[in-house]
């Protein structure tokens, strides 16, 4: 029986990724979290509430392809750093940007040459200046130690093949005292990862989300403190839309 490295399902997000930004840009809908089953409110801009998408271009909303609002539980504030990993669009690099104001910064860092020049254009269209967006990978973030505030993220660390690298390089970039708001999909604990992958694909965020207990074990490891991991509403049996909290020790 054959099995999928973790080479080529990065290069089936890749690809899968690169299709979805493709597609917003032909206005001809999207295709990536949550994209197994029919498009409803637990996934995309529908969890975003009309002010913020009126902040943004058209086509930095039909690129929003997450299963929360990282940003509306970051508390951010003027002056910060921001890190959004697997930036897509940009939507949340640029509500960040906003919020962090002119003395602030925003990176959005994604490994998908589609997606970087629909963020560079939806930045520019929203009239963003201190938006700046990275290729790269979540395992390896291009930024120094101890360089950033805050990390947001939506819906990405599950498709990641090595978590605890990400949350690693996570620990890294921010500084001591930094904090996390990530929104991802995780498992209830009572689900194996054969369960989850019977509920969806790898690239559709199903199948590569860690469960509750995972995520606040891989946390502690990496130097995190204040975990907290909320589930916000269903996305398939045993499965659910999260919100994950951490400091920095």
């Amino acid at each position: 029986m054959s099995t999928t490295t973790s080479d080529e399902l990065r290069e089936q997000v890749r690809q899968r990724y690169a299709e979805a930004a493709r597609a917003v840009l032909r206005d001809s809908g999207r295709g990536c979290c949550g994209a197994d089953g029919p498009s409803d409110a637990r996934w995309g801009e529908a969890l975003y509430d009309v002010e913020q998408r009126g902040e943004l271009p058209d086509t930095a909303v039909l690129a929003s392809l997450g299963c929360g609002n990282p940003t509306a539980v970051a508390d951010l504030h003027e002056g910060e750093t921001v890190l959004d990993l697997g930036s897509g669009g940009g939507i949340d690099v640029i509500l960040s940007a906003k919020r962090v104001g002119a003395t602030g910064k925003a990176f959005g860092l994604d490994m998908t040459d589609e997606m970087l020049a629909l963020a560079r254009h939806n930045a520019e269209d929203a009239g963003i200046h201190n938006a700046i967006f990275l290729k790269g990978l979540m395992e390896d973030v291009p930024l120094p130690d101890a360089s950033v505030d805050v990390v947001i993220s939506n819906c990405v660390i599950n498709l990641s093949t090595d978590k605890a690298a990400v949350l690693t390089e996570l620990a890294r970039v921010l500084r001591p005292g930094g904090r996390l708001a990530i929104s991802d999909i995780v498992a209830e604990d009572a689900l194996t990862p054969a369960d989850r992958a019977t509920r969806g694909s790898h690239c559709g965020c199903i199948a590569g989300a860690l469960s509750k207990g995972e995520y606040e074990a891989g946390l502690d490891v990496a130097g995190f403190e204040h975990v907290a991991v909320e589930f916000t509403h269903s996305v398939a049996e045993g499965m659910h839309g999260a919100i994950v909290r951490a400091q920095k020790a």
